[in-house]
């Protein structure tokens, strides 16, 4: 078996943000949709790139000095708050039933890490022994701050994409602006590793995977209430525990297939109240 190639975390963000900007590109360029355009909302689009980088900042800031567990319980947060900046900044109406979904998700994620995990290796065993502290806070604070700015750059997304009828703008705005950012970042905050071809490629096809993957969000989010769309999104935490759960990779603790259940019931009644079947 190859053994992944340790590279780090700001130099795996220039190479995803500059694979998304390559792509949204071209997506653009062969679709016949303008790059320059006066009808483009260009204070959405500039304000979501900002705030989409600060987050992706903060968040890089956390996962580096807080235990693995936590920052993904805080970056998970992120749909909490889009849906009540939604409500704030676009005027969104929260029902009931989608804050019960959001809240069912939420605990899911809780259940799968009300431990720490031990089944992911040396590396974040070792990383969670040795924080703690006045900076473990900080840390976190800032964790919390990324999830906020997280949650504003959806509302820009939903604002961008409505406005210029075309999701993959929003996903450029920020490529264009992050993949720079993340370059001088790598440079001057880290030591630059030179990828063995193994590690180049797995990073290439985060980066390839990442772009899918906002692209459908810009698009979800176009189409539909932010509570809704984001809510959607912890189904990715109950499909990468129960894809461990059977590789054998992870113990099938209670807590784990207790969260799993509870988000893929959130998601599921989700789905199935769209708009075509809601209920006033």
């Amino acid at each position: 078996m190859m053994a992944a190639q340790s590279v780090p975390l700001f130099e795996t963000a220039f190479t995803r943000c500059t694979v998304t900007l390559i792509l949204s590109y071209l997506w653009l360029r062969r679709s016949g949709q303008p790059i320059v355009g006066a009808t483009h909302p260009w204070k959405l689009l500039v304000l979501r790139a900002l705030v989409g980088y600060l987050s992706l900042l903060s968040f890089i800031y956390c996962i580096q000095r807080i235990p693995f567990s936590q920052a993904i319980v805080l970056s998970f947060t992120i749909p909490l708050m889009a849906s009540i900046m939604g409500t704030i900044i676009l005027h969104e109406k929260l029902k009931i039933a989608e804050i019960g979904g959001l809240a069912c998700s939420f605990f899911g994620v809780l259940f799968i890490f009300q431990q720490m995990p031990t089944t992911q290796g040396d590396l974040f065993k070792a990383k969670e022994a040795n924080v703690g502290g006045s900076h473990h806070i900080y840390a976190a604070l800032i964790g919390f701050f990324a999830s906020i700015t997280g949650g504003i750059s959806y509302c820009l997304i939903k604002a961008a994409a409505k406005a210029s009828d075309q999701p993959v703008l929003t996903v450029f705005s920020f490529g264009i602006l992050a993949s720079p950012a993340a370059g001088i970042c790598t440079f001057a905050f880290e030591e630059f590793v030179l990828p063995s071809f193994y590690s180049l490629s797995l990073m290439l096809a985060l980066g390839i995977l990442s772009f899918l993957a906002e692209v459908f969000l810009a698009r979800g989010l176009q189409l539909e209430k932010i509570s809704k769309a984001t809510n959607v999104q912890f189904i990715e935490i109950a499909l990468s525990q129960l894809w461990g759960i059977s590789t054998l990779k992870m113990a099938p603790s209670f807590g784990r297939l207790v969260g799993c259940l509870l988000i893929l019931i959130s998601v599921s009644c989700t789905m199935y109240f769209g708009p075509e079947k809601d209920i006033e």
